[in-house]
């Protein structure tokens, strides 16, 4: 009998987890293989929040963050302790998400020991290293040497061939955000409670349409971000909108924020969501502002024009099949382009009946089924 093949999945903040948990779960449920889970916890609350609601209890957790720490110190934190972790586990494969500070570390930690990296969610680029930033150098320094590259969308493929990334080693699988939203959605079908938090905003904005936001990239920090609340504060002027805006912990998102936009009748700012709050959000949204990349993917699959207030977005595909726009950190921009989609029925139903390009729901039984089959060397030394 096959000997399983032992998988350490590592990651650390809240989107990780979301897009992780349905593979995880696929792991776990495969004879194939025995499940490893190690968390940096670089988010610990919001991440917290989605392993309670998923049932993942993580075998080690590194609890990396301090205040104001540095990206060079949360990087050396993260590469040491995974480091640790995985000379305790010597794991047949180590599998990273994205882009985020732990994804590098936890990649570099498996490759300085000669084990070989599964990258979910392969060949994300914008083609500017300081947009997003620091995750585009991130996902480039995995894609240099990943063993195996599940790149959720042919575009992302395409972009890891142009590197010389070797053709045998991409597999386009989609993106385990929709699994995790079909996943999440069917939750709270069964049970309506879990994210019953929202009733009174709800209630509150009847008869309004909602604007579900988010914002948090550290490329906007500053102007950027005091341009996005310029925005909302315009936008929140009309009698028939309401904006629901989760906001992001970090001072520099909060700071901005809540000096722009706190008492206004039509904005709630509320704390970060739990995830079945945060997919009843974008189910109760007209439309959503957001500079986050997950949004990207996740609005569309309910139907959810997106507003991407950026400069650059690593998911083209969405922009190419309509179902988002770039529209930058300029207020007026944005207020221009939220009015239209508001005021105009053909513009937004031309986004919202666009073809979601980012998967179907069984990426992560895909990522299960290449796991299974990669060759594994023998004996791995140790450098």
């Amino acid at each position: 009998m096959t000997q399983p093949r032992k998988i350490l999945t590592v990651f650390g903040t809240r989107p990780e987890a979301i897009k992780l948990f349905p593979l995880i779960h696929a792991l776990e449920a495969d004879s194939r293989f025995v499940s490893r889970v190690c968390v940096s916890a670089q988010h610990r609350g919001m991440l917290d929040q989605v392993l309670a609601i998923t049932g993942i209890a993580p075998h080690h957790d590194l609890d990396v963050m301090t205040p104001g720490q540095t990206l060079d110190t949360l990087t050396a934190r993260a590469l040491t302790g995974i480091g640790e972790v995985v000379d305790r586990e010597r794991p047949d494969w180590v599998v990273v998400q994205g882009d985020t500070t732990t994804v590098m570390a936890g990649a570099l930690a498996a490759y300085y020991r000669q084990i070989p990296v599964c990258h979910v969610e392969a060949g994300l680029r914008s083609g500017d290293i300081h947009h997003p930033w620091p995750e585009e150098v991130n996902r480039k320094v995995v894609g240099s040497f990943a063993a195996l590259h599940c790149a959720p969308t042919e575009t992302a493929a395409a972009a890891l061939r142009r590197e010389n990334v070797a053709a045998d080693a991409i597999h386009v699988t989609g993106n385990t955000v929709i699994d995790a939203l079909q996943w999440v959605t069917a939750r709270i079908a069964a049970q309506p409670e879990l994210a019953a938090g929202l009733a009174p905003l709800e209630q509150r904005f009847a008869g309004k349409r909602i604007i579900g936001m988010t914002s948090h990239r550290r490329e906007n920090f500053g102007d950027g971000m005091r341009g996005i609340a310029e925005a909302v504060r315009r936008i929140a002027r009309r009698e028939d909108v309401a904006v629901i805006f989760p906001v992001h912990l970090n001072p520099n998102v909060r700071a901005v924020m809540e000096t722009a936009l706190t008492g206004l009748d039509n904005v709630a700012l509320i704390e970060p969501l739990d995830y079945p709050h945060f997919a009843r959000l974008l189910d109760i949204s007209t439309l959503m502002l957001t500079d986050s990349g997950g949004v990207q993917e996740e609005a569309p699959a309910l139907g959810k024009p997106v507003l991407v207030m950026r400069e650059t977005t690593e998911r083209p595909e969405g922009v190419a099949a309509g179902t988002a726009k770039l529209v930058g950190t300029n207020a007026d921009t944005i207020v221009a382009e939220t009015e239209r989609l508001l005021d105009d029925p053909h513009a937004y139903a031309a986004m919202a009946r666009a073809h979601n390009p980012f998967g179907d729901g069984h990426s992560a039984l895909r990522i299960c089924d290449l796991l299974a089959e990669q060759s594994v060397p023998v004996e791995r030394a140790l450098l």
